[in-house]
């Protein structure tokens, strides 16, 4: 018969650690997220203004755009 001990830290222990990992999670994805949007917005202005057009598009409302949900516009 073989007898094993673990030892675990109570919940509220671990809840600084989990707090801090969710932080850097969501730190990540916010920083995922902004390269995504920056890298559209580089294309886009990168686009002739007739290519703009044919999306819908003008040179002044790429911002608009792809940044549309952030920044409520």
């Amino acid at each position: 018969m073989a007898i094993t001990a673990s030892h675990t830290l109570p919940i509220h222990h671990h809840a600084p650690i989990a707090r801090a990992f969710a932080a850097l999670g969501d730190a990540i994805m916010r920083l995922a997220e902004a390269r995504s949007r920056n890298g559209q917005f580089e294309q886009l202005k990168r686009l002739s203004d007739a290519d703009l057009a044919r999306l819908g598009l003008t040179r002044d409302g790429i911002a608009r755009h792809v940044f549309a949900d952030k920044l409520y516009l």
